[in-house]
């Protein structure tokens, strides 16, 4: 600077304050640096002044140095070369340390790489010096040679390096906190030939002093991993002779790599540039200034609409900068990358904007495929928001609003469907990497969503890849070896659909049973996660009723994907999974009691709504629209639904809909009727000609065990006549069962008139009545008394016609 000195310091982000490490009395150009992790020790490599008034001597193109700083006393050359030199500490655990030391990495030009092992002492009690300076560089130790491309980890304390004989081969150097170190990955990759120029050191520090020019850089290539045992390879190749971008992720964790060929502007000169590669979770965004942005997700890589790619104005990312100036910034534990500015030295935070997602879904409603990018947009952003992003209560009834506003919107997708299982997957997706596959995560994809105009996509499975190791290794190869067994079995991925002939029998099924108990078993454990999530608000009739079919399908459910999952996921544990499959149940019914919440304060309907007796208004025939597509969206999945739901639009469909087309929707089993809706419908409709034919025309439609219930709860002439018949029948058939069955009452003459064949009947009924128990008694005290009344009636109901 104008002072005439250079000063190497240490910033700390807790304080955000910068603290001084040393001073050289003269400027020099330092190329890298690194503090040991007790800040007693600075390495420091020197490049040479190429000014040349100040050249250090000897001379020579780097000299790096070891400096005592606690305080600041010696200062040992450990190499004067004619290559650049990258150092760094290795941050290993002291506690473990009977003897204090530090162990240092030197990387060269030359392609080796160096481990210095540092012994200190203490001297007067505070001074921290090097124990045998002048035997360091005999007892370095060379780790590895014959690399054209290195990566450095801090956090995660690897070694990345690329070497190439017969064929590039990407290793990893694991360093232990007792500073051993071991190579726990080899990888090969297809790269052209002679990709890097001079060695390429990644993530080592800028050199501000030795910048390759990017037009001569074949490949840019770094490598991100993360904590749930996932790492990505990423590497771009700009085509010279040809207006389009290739770039690679290899995904280790899924035994697969994919290459993209994205076609560029012919108005801008992009094909020198490489662009930024930013983790962000599960995605990988790449991004070329000016150009695309391109949210790779690898977590579910199969098809490119779950990926977001955005061109043209809608992929700035607001840079104050040139892309060329930035280095990203990654760690394991942080889900985001940071972007460091070198010409300013300013840190910026990436994230993704749920807002900019949320615009992009209310954009191009009107859009149809295949023509549009819209589509492909609208899912992309959609699974963005609800897995990456949704934990927000608030986020997701933002994206409830959008599906009510755009129910119709376009027909490319069934937006339900995939809320549904987006949000399912999200409760998920960070127990296990494996679940990836077996759980699902998307519908049926039409094929004008399969592809994105200007955008190419090569897919290679079987990377060959070797791994070993401990920790985040163990995780990485088991992952990656789950992933070869689930894409060699058929049929890994859950499907509800498969359940769909079980639930056929079942729910017919109203003997108990000891497979029907453990499925009831498997409700009441749904249920009551359900009742603990949802004690503060119920302002829509859910969960309060009896619902027979839907309780045997959310117990089929839970019993089917338990199943599945143990099959294929055994490693999980049963106890593991039994809470997993619990909860993913139960988060089924919290979002459609959410959704239909929504929309009820949505369309600010009161319990009005529920009575029987009025018209349907405009805002309860689009809530109605709205649960319909819900009905429909989990029919086609074979998924069940809160125990109410059917009473609940049966109640609105009745009110809203013309008689024969309700009718028409419960013959083509489109609507479910309940017991509870049937008994409202009985006893709160009154007796008027139109009710009395849709009343008939329902009771036609019944299975004949509950029509016969449902007799019961209608007063009416024709009910009671059913009922009779019913009785006589059953208690005739009791009869015919009984041999010896005689008569104990005798003839009483009378001297009131008499209808002769009734009387004789009524006489037998009483007679069985007394010898045997009425099996309608429970039931409105049927005996032979309302049955000759009953006939009675219908007598002269039938003299009255005529």
């Amino acid at each position: 600077g104008s002072t005439g000195t250079t000063r190497i310091g240490k910033y700390d982000s807790d304080t955000k304050q910068n603290k001084l490490l040393y001073s050289f009395d003269k400027q020099v150009c330092v190329s890298s640096c690194s503090v040991n992790k007790e800040e007693t020790l600075l390495a420091v490599s020197l490049a040479q002044n190429t000014r040349g008034e100040e050249r250090l001597r000897p001379i020579s193109k780097c000299l790096t140095l070891l400096i005592e700083i606690h305080p600041i006393n010696n200062t040992k050359v450990l190499k004067a070369v004619d290559c650049r030199v990258k150092v760094q500490f290795l941050h290993q655990d002291a506690s473990r340390r009977s003897v204090p030391e530090s162990h240092l990495l030197l990387l060269t030009e030359d392609g080796y790489v160096e481990l210095y092992h540092v012994l200190l002492t203490k001297q007067e009690g505070y001074r921290v010096v090097m124990a045998n300076p002048d035997r360091l560089v005999r007892t370095a130790e060379r780790i590895v040679e014959d690399l054209i491309w290195v990566q450095w980890d801090g956090h995660t304390q690897r070694l990345y390096y690329l070497t190439h004989k017969d064929k590039f081969l990407l290793r990893c150097v694991q360093f232990y906190p007792n500073h051993s170190c071991e190579t726990v990955m080899e990888l090969p990759l297809e790269l052209p030939a002679n990709p890097f120029p001079t060695v390429k050191f990644v993530s080592l520090g800028f050199d501000h002093y030795h910048t390759e020019r990017t037009e001569k850089e074949l490949v840019s290539m770094e490598v991100f991993t993360n904590r749930i045992g996932s790492m990505c390879v990423c590497y771009s190749q700009p085509q010279k002779d040809k207006q389009e971008l290739m770039y690679t992720v290899v995904l280790v964790h899924k035994d697969c790599s994919k290459t993209f060929r994205v076609s560029l502007s012919s108005e801008q000169e992009a094909t020198r540039l490489h662009p930024l590669i930013i983790p962000m979770g599960y995605y990988m965004l790449v991004y070329l200034q000016d150009h695309f942005l391109h949210c790779i997700n690898t977590r579910q890589e199969e098809m490119l609409c779950h990926s977001l790619f955005l061109s043209g104005h809608d992929a700035d990312l607001g840079l104050q900068c040139q892309a060329a100036d930035i280095t990203v910034l990654h760690t394991e534990e942080e889900p985001c990358g940071s972007l460091l500015d070198v010409a300013s030295g300013r840190i910026y935070s990436a994230e993704l904007s749920p807002a900019y997602l949320l615009q992009i879904l209310h954009s191009h409603a009107s859009s149809r495929c295949p023509s549009s990018r819209a589509p492909p947009q609208h899912l992309a952003a959609l699974h963005c928001l609800l897995v990456y992003m949704g934990n927000d209560p608030n986020l997701e009834l933002k994206i409830i609003e959008w599906l009510c506003d755009h129910i119709n919107a376009f027909e490319s997708f069934d937006q339900i469907q995939e809320f549904i299982l987006a949000s399912l997957y999200r409760i998920s997706y960070e127990k296990s990497l494996s679940l990836d596959k077996v759980l699902p995560y998307s519908s049926e994809v039409p094929v004008c969503l399969l592809e994105i105009p200007g955008v190419v996509c090569a897919t290679e499975l079987h990377i060959e890849s070797v791994i070993k190791g401990k920790g985040f290794w163990t995780e990485l190869q088991w992952n990656t070896e789950r992933t070869k067994y689930l894409d060699a079995v058929p049929n890994t991925r859950y499907r509800a659909s498969h359940i769909q002939a079980d639930w056929d029998k079942l729910r017919l099924e109203r003997r108990p049973s000891s497979h029907m108990n453990h499925i009831e078993e498997n409700t009441k454990k749904v249920l009551s996660m359900v009742d603990t999530w949802c004690l503060d608000k119920k302002l829509v009739p859910l969960f309060q009723e009896e619902d027979h079919q839907q309780r045997v399908l959310i117990g089929l459910t839970v019993d089917k994907l338990r199943e599945h999952l143990n099959r294929h996921l055994p490693r999980l544990g049963k106890k593991k999974i039994d809470s997993l499959v619990v909860c993913y149940v139960a988060k089924l019914l919290e979002l459609v009691r959410h959704m239909l919440e929504s929309v009820w304060l949505k369309f600010k309907l009161g319990p009005r709504a529920l009575c029987l007796r009025q018209q349907g208004s405009p805002a309860e025939w689009s809530v109605l629209h709205f649960m319909f597509r819900i009905l429909e969206a989990t029919r086609g999945l074979c998924l069940p639904l809160p125990p109410g739901f059917h009473t609940l639009v049966a109640v609105l469909a009745v009110r809203c809909l013309p008689p024969h087309t309700f009718l028409q929707y419960i013959d083509h089993g489109f609507l479910q009727l309940t017991e509870t809706f049937l008994s409202r419908l009985m006893t709160d409709l009154d007796n008027s000609d139109v009710n009395e034919r849709l009343k008939f025309s329902i009771l036609k439609r019944l299975p004949e065990p509950m029509e016969q219930r449902i007799h019961h709860m209608w007063d009416h002439p024709v009910s009671s006549a059913s009922i009779s018949r019913e009785y006589v029948r059953t208690l005739l058939e009791k009869r015919s069962k009984n041999k010896g069955f005689a008569f104990t009452s005798g003839d009483k003459p009378g001297l009131t008139p008499e209808f002769l064949p009734l009387t004789y009947l009524a006489r037998i009924l009483t007679d069985i009545e007394e010898q045997a128990l009425n099996p309608f008694e429970e039931q409105e005290n049927v005996d032979a008394s309302f049955v000759e009344e009953t006939a009675l009636k219908q007598t002269l109901m039938g003299f009255e016609e005529k």
